[in-house]
């Protein structure tokens, strides 16, 4: 009898499942089209970043058959059973793509499959995994040479978001019912009349700023937990504000984070909620609704567009410019070639507290995490050392790091200069693409598990 093969895709947290699941399943069911013989199933493990939504995207990826959320991984990893009792075929391939590589070595020897795994920066358990799909090929050098055999160098998984294909099922599941049809950034409104009080949102929506060769759209990434949107949404704000005063043909748009609602983001620009706006000498903002669209409205006009769908990728695609706070955004941006220039403002020095190690244990104690997060913070800022992602990872500034007590002035010149001189923003987006690495690898990736996928079903495999 004909069983056909499993192929079971190990993940975890938001950014894997978007950038690198969904591009490899696409890429698989191309080279493996029957679904009668090869099964695609996805298994997930916690994350720290995970914003509960990874099943459902997962599962929405039409290429995809089966998914197992988070919490039941710790029964599936100890017990091998997952919590509607799968049935397993007797030959498959297990596909790491995020998470513990570890999970890969215990998955694979319990299932009798065989083992590839994607590794971007580090790859681990080479004795006991059966091949390595790797970013560059500086990471192989790491390993010792009677292992090469098993590593091909496929690029990077993330260099391959842009050109991903639309997945129906996907925006669906990603559709809100506050923005049920995203609208589309060329019709992104600037700002509202002289006297809004005049005439109505609508009227005034219908007069709004219209498209132009000139239009320059603006995404402001100011963070998603309070102790960075407490800084980082007012000065965003007040960043967007003296910018449309010196280019009014420019456009603001924030991608809202997944585990972030609207209401809440909007507490962040109210001076009566937040004490920390003044500090910052902040814009002040209340949240407006047109048309199924949302948008945080400043004193003085201007309408940023707050835009729901998730992954942001199109949105950001479309941006000539992004303001971002320190996190894993800024990998996310470089890794779509979308220039930025990264904030770290120190109005509100406790206000990092991301780190490793006993530094971050310290940082989070009851009571005198604050001190000690001023303590730390004001230490290691003195130190000059980088904090975006694409820079540790270039080991230069290749991207613009503002530290100190910043101003939206002072913020807001630098990005005219970048918008006056665009062949400054290529030259960063060609340094981005140098240090992300070429397309390409889901394709390669997915005929390195195709390869396998004939190994196991010629019998060679166990």
């Amino acid at each position: 009898m004909e069983y056909g093969v499993d192929i079971l895709i190990l993940s975890n947290g938001p950014g894997e499942v978007t950038t690198w699941v969904r591009p490899v399943v696409q890429a698989l069911r191309q080279i493996l089209v029957d679904r009668t013989q090869t099964r695609i199933s996805v298994i997930l493990s916690p994350c720290p970043n995970a914003t509960g939504k990874e099943a459902a995207i997962a599962l929405s990826y039409p290429e995809v058959d089966r998914v197992q959320g988070a919490a039941h991984f710790s029964q599936f990893l100890l017990r091998g059973k997952t919590a509607d009792n799968w049935d397993w075929r007797p030959k498959g391939v297990v596909l790491f793509l995020g998470g513990d590589q570890f999970f890969t070595v215990v998955v694979s020897k319990r299932l009798g499959y065989r083992s590839v795994t994607y590794a971007e920066w580090d790859a681990r358990w080479w004795r006991w995994i059966d091949r390595f799909g790797v970013m560059k090929p500086e990471l192989i050098q790491k390993v010792p040479q009677s292992y090469h055999h098993k590593f091909t160098v496929v690029g990077d998984l993330m260099a391959d978001v842009p050109r991903m294909q639309p997945s129906q099922n996907s925006e669906q599941v990603l559709k809100s019912p506050e923005n049920p049809e995203p609208s589309l950034i060329p019709e992104l409104p600037l700002i509202l009349e002289a006297n809004p009080l005049e005439k109505s949102l609508e009227k005034s929506l219908e007069k709004s700023f219209q498209q132009s060769p000139e239009t320059q759209l603006i995404g402001l990434l100011p963070g998603s937990k309070a102790a960075k949107l407490a800084q980082g949404l007012p000065l965003s704000l007040a960043i967007a504000d003296y910018l449309h005063s010196q280019k009014p043909t420019t456009r603001f748009v924030i991608p809202v984070a997944p585990t972030l609602d609207l209401p809440s983001l909007a507490k962040f620009a109210d001076p009566q909620q937040n004490p920390v706006l003044k500090m910052v000498n902040g814009s002040p903002a209340q949240l407006l609704e047109q048309d199924s669209r949302h948008f945080l409205q400043t004193e003085q006009g201007l309408l940023v567009e707050l835009r729901q769908e998730y992954p942001a990728h199109n949105v950001l695609t479309q941006c000539q410019l992004c303001i971002t706070t320190v996190g894993a955004n800024t990998a996310e941006l470089a890794s779509l070639g979308v220039p930025m220039i990264v904030l770290i403002p120190m109005q509100q020095l406790d206000a990092m507290r991301s780190w490793d190690g006993l530094p971050g244990i310290l940082v989070r104690l009851p009571g005198l995490g604050t001190m000690f997060a001023n303590v730390i913070n004001r230490y290691i800022l003195r130190q000059g050392r980088l904090f975006a992602w694409p820079n540790i990872w270039a080991k230069a500034a290749i991207v613009p790091e503002l530290v100190g007590n910043l101003t939206a002035s002072q913020v807001g010149d630098l990005v005219i200069d970048y918008l006056d001189h665009p062949e400054k923003l290529q030259e960063m987006v060609d340094r981005l693409q140098q240090v992300r690495g070429l397309p390409g690898a889901a394709m390669k990736l997915a005929q390195m598990v195709g390869e396998e996928v004939k190994e196991v079903e010629g019998g060679k495999g166990s």
